[in-house]
This record gives structure tokens, sequence and C-alpha cells, in this order.
């Protein structure tokens, strides 16, 4: 029982589906503003150095979310629907402080990647890799994601093929508005900033409610496989 309106088990279908929600939760344009004022009084190149290997590092934390995060809760005897139902609700929550609260969020980012104002390059991963773009949020939105893989079959594929291009293209959009961050600034503001980031909460929201339909029908489906015959 699969009423879901994505194809999770087609590569386009899970693109469709992690693409929106980790733009949503990263929000690399609005990350790139508070990352230029990180960044205030160091050199372009400095900038396009440390962009780049938050880009690398990022992919990394997205890729091993996606791939491992789901597995290692079924480890831990976790079902496929209670993973599902969890994660919705873990992204909706997360939409609704992003779409009713821009502004709380961007000072906890803020607030987060402080420390490394006046450090050297090693801050690239801690803090501004973790938790400052890819952070316990974006975590936990990665790992609901793979918890619409499809249960087995060649689709299995399919899907982490998907979402890890879906992962790919957010860390390059990350590397490209950090690089560029004194561009993306004077382009659209922290207004521009906060409308985008509401819109895309929107989106968020959406993809976490459809992720807890999908895990209620699995649990659906489980209670009539069982029932009284």
């Amino acid at each position: 029982m699969d009423l879901s309106p994505l194809p999770v088990g087609s590569f386009v279908g899970a693109f469709l589906l992690a693409f929106p929600a980790l733009f949503s939760i990263v929000n690399p344009v609005g990350a790139a503003l508070i990352f230029n004022e990180i960044m205030e009084g160091r050199s372009r190149a400095d900038r396009h150095r440390m962009a780049g290997k938050i880009g690398i590092y990022s992919t990394i934390v997205l890729l091993v979310s996606l791939w491992l995060g789901g597995y290692v809760l079924n480890f831990f005897g976790v079902s496929l629907a209670a993973l599902r139902i969890a994660g919705g609700l873990v992204v909706a929550i997360r939409a609704w402080g992003l779409l009713m609260q821009p502004s709380a969020h961007e000072e906890r980012k803020a607030s987060a990647a402080a420390p490394a104002q006046y450090s050297g390059d090693e801050v690239a991963f801690f803090p501004l890799t973790m938790p400052f773009t890819t952070g316990p949020g974006t975590i936990a939105v990665a790992i609901a994601l793979s918890s619409q893989r499809p249960a087995s079959g060649i689709g299995t594929l399919s899907f982490f093929a998907g979402m890890s291009l879906a992962a790919i293209i957010i860390s390059l959009m990350i590397w490209l508005c950090y690089r560029w961050s004194d561009s993306v600034m004077a382009l659209l503001g922290n207004s521009g900033a906060r409308v985008l980031s509401r819109l895309v909460a929107f989106l968020l929201l959406c993809v976490g409610v459809q992720i807890i339909v999908t895990g209620v029908l699995g649990v659906a489906e489980i209670l009539f496989a069982h029932g009284p015959r």
C-alpha cells in the first residue's frame, strides 16, 4: 500500500524527494550570508579555499547519513514504518520552526559558527561544516529521507543513486554560494534570504507530512496483513 505521488523506487523520484528537502534544511543561500559575515576581513583566496573544504565535508556528511542512517536505526530494531513516522515528525517539526521563526534559526547558526570567526582553516569541518552547514537537523532529515527506501529489489539502488545525486548537488550549491557569498549578499540581502527561507521551509513541511503518511500506510498494511482472517 503506497499512495506516495513520488515513485521513490526510481532514480528521478528519489531525487525529487531528496533535493527540496535537503535544500530546505541546509538553505545554502541563507547560510552564505552568515558565512560572508564570519569570513569578513579574510582574503578572497581564503574564502574560496574554505568554501571548497566545506563543500567536500558536507558531501561526506550527507552521503553517510543518507546511506547508513536508516540501516543503523534498523540494526537497533526500529522498523521501517516506525522510522518513517518518527523521521517525518522530525522533518515536519523542523520545517515548522523554520517557517514560523526563520530569524531564530539564523541566530542559532550564527552562534554555532562564531568560534570560526578569527580561526584558521582547521575550522572548516568544525564548526563551519558541523554544526553550521550540515548540523543535527540536516542529519535527521537525511536519515528520514533514507527511511523512504524500497524494502528490497533493484529499486533500492536507483533510490540511493537519486538521493546521492541530490546530496552532491546540494554540496555544489554550498560551495558556490559560500565561494561567492559577497555576491549573494549583494543580490538578496537579509530580507530576501528570509523570504526564500520561508518558501523552502514550506516545501520541507510538505515532505515531512508525506513521509509520515507513508509510514502510517506501512503500519496499516502490516495490521491488515496480520489481522483476523
